[in-house]
């Protein structure tokens, strides 16, 4: 964002049509090939012109003025190229921390569609090569929700109704970190403790992906020795976060626990309240929400409202607290019904 213009001094008209783009993204671009349509801001008319159509070769004259344009924030892009703006953006995640121009619903579209392009070449080869990539990306949803923990809601705005384990690996990552910021503990809430939970609940299902995916996509009812590739994925997703050196105390709860129950019918370790961590018990609920709001081969999707009363009213295995916060925040219908 430039800091030589100021924004009031752009009609308000424009401010809605127009980002005005800074050079911190016009960086990112191809050097003599912006992706998109550029527009310069005639002051004295109050009026947008086009500067360069996208794609074409501009010379280094052309660069230099581009780059003058954009430090005086006479530079602008269209929205209707948000696009291919926004694909951009996603390969480069760190870059909608310092577009200030980008409302928050498209904040939050770019973010969710960056971890899910990340996680899913993850899962499909859960190797370091593949992971580091994914943390950094995971770091600028921190540092955008440490900013501010009352933008989870827009995230909470975007779960996702149709099952793929990237899907339901986000979409638990949203609602344990609303769980997160909005049942309160004693305990102090350090940036450090978001960044491990937050990677915490992305990774918690990683041991699905060593599952055979015609078993995850069955109609059926899973035959014994189905159930019994399935039953093990906590543990393998364990070793895989042990075999990436993922050794925060939020991983292997989040990893281990989210199929324990507080009365002990949970698996792997059969473990009780009294045994089961708070991350745990958050992932727990999380991670069974998520997957009653999705449509899967074998059953229906639950509303979020009627998914949410079915855990708080089973207190024999799932935190009360936290379904019980979950459940009044869909009554008080608190994350909206429009992607704003």
């Amino acid at each position: 964002m430039s800091k030589a213009k100021n924004r009031t001094t752009i009609p308000d008209n424009i401010n809605e049509e127009y980002y005005q783009i800074g050079l911190a993204i016009i960086e990112s671009f191809p050097k003599y090939r912006p992706p998109v349509d550029l527009f310069v801001f005639k002051e004295e008319l109050g009026v947008l012109e086009p500067l360069f159509r996208k794609g074409s070769r501009l010379s280094n004259e052309e660069v230099e003025l581009v780059n003058k344009l954009c430090s005086e924030g006479d530079l602008f892009v269209s929205r209707t190229d948000h696009p291919i703006y926004s694909q951009h953006i996603v390969k480069q995640l760190d870059l909608v921390l310092v577009d200030k121009n980008l409302k928050e619903g498209e904040v939050a579209d770019i973010i969710q569609r960056a971890l899910a392009l990340r996680l899913n070449d993850f899962l499909e080869q859960p190797v370091k090569i593949l992971f580091d990539p994914l943390y950094v990306d995971l770091m600028v949803l921190t540092e955008y929700l440490n900013e501010d923990n009352h933008r989870i809601k827009l995230f909470m705005r975007r779960l996702s109704t149709e099952y793929s384990l990237v899907n339901h690996s986000t979409n638990t990552l949203w609602v344990g970190l609303w769980l997160l910021f909005n049942v309160k503990t004693s305990e102090e809430l350090t940036r450090k403790s978001i960044d491990n939970t937050a990677l915490a609940l992305l990774l918690h299902d990683i041991g699905m992906s060593k599952v055979p995916p015609f078993i995850l996509t069955k109609s059926t009812a899973l035959k014994i020795e189905e159930k019994d590739k399935i039953l093990p994925h906590p543990v393998v997703g364990f070793k895989i976060a042990q075999k990436l050196e993922l050794v925060a105390d939020e991983v292997r709860q989040a990893i281990v626990e989210h199929h324990e129950r507080l009365d002990g019918s949970g698996y792997p370790q059969k473990a009780k309240a009294n045994q089961l961590s708070r991350l745990g018990r958050i992932a727990a609920v999380a991670d069974s929400f998520c997957a009653m709001i999705t449509k899967r081969p074998y059953a229906g999707a639950k509303a979020p409202l009627a998914a949410a009363q079915e855990l708080m009213a089973d207190k024999a295995r799932y935190d009360s607290a936290f379904a019980s916060a979950l459940a009044g925040a869909y009554v008080m219908e608190a994350f909206g019904k429009n992607k704003a």
